[in-house]
């Protein structure tokens, strides 16, 4: 910056002057402190210079964005960080997959029980309508794994429903 205006974020939480040419600057301003501490804290100022200069000018941005992000999940989940963000997410899509995937049984079941002339075209006609023998006949239940046995005594009462998927327990909390 220069000698008239205010440092930036870095230069101020590191009680130093900024500089013309100093590579914080651009990327923590003066006015979100925050930020940089954050970034400091976990992967500290030496480091995050060090990766700022190795990187060409328009990547910059972007990596520090990524750094803050990081530094938010490591502050939250100080072992995994974005993986164990990613990890929880994952497992979601899993449970919610296998979900699904009963529901469908339940509903050809259903549908075969109401008659032949209800089934699906496309679909195979089925004599056994059990969800735990649909699901284990299906070509799809590698996808889920060791998590199979855990789902197969799902069953549809209400209170395996999710009434409000943001009132779940998060594990960063």
């Amino acid at each position: 910056m220069g000698s008239g205006s205010s440092p930036c974020a870095s230069c101020k939480l590191l009680r130093r002057r900024c500089a013309k040419d100093c590579i914080f600057a651009p990327y923590f301003p003066p006015d979100d402190p925050h930020k940089f501490a954050i970034v400091h804290k976990v992967f500290g100022a030496s480091n995050v210079g060090k990766m700022l200069q190795e990187l060409p000018v328009h990547q910059r941005a972007d990596a520090v964005s990524s750094l803050v992000y990081e530094a938010n999940a490591r502050m939250r989940d100080p072992v995994y960080g974005c993986v164990g963000a990613i990890s929880y997410l994952q497992n979601q899509v899993s449970q919610l997959q296998m979900q699904i995937a009963v529901a469908q049984a339940e509903i050809l079941c259903i549908q075969m029980q109401q008659g032949p002339d209800q089934l699906p075209a496309t679909h195979p006609s089925m004599v056994d309508c059990d969800v735990k023998s649909l699901l284990l006949s299906g070509n799809n239940t590698s996808d889920f794994g060791d998590q199979m046995p855990q789902f197969l005594s799902y069953t549809s009462s209400s209170n395996n429903i999710i009434q409000d998927p943001l009132k779940r327990e998060s594990p960063w909390t």
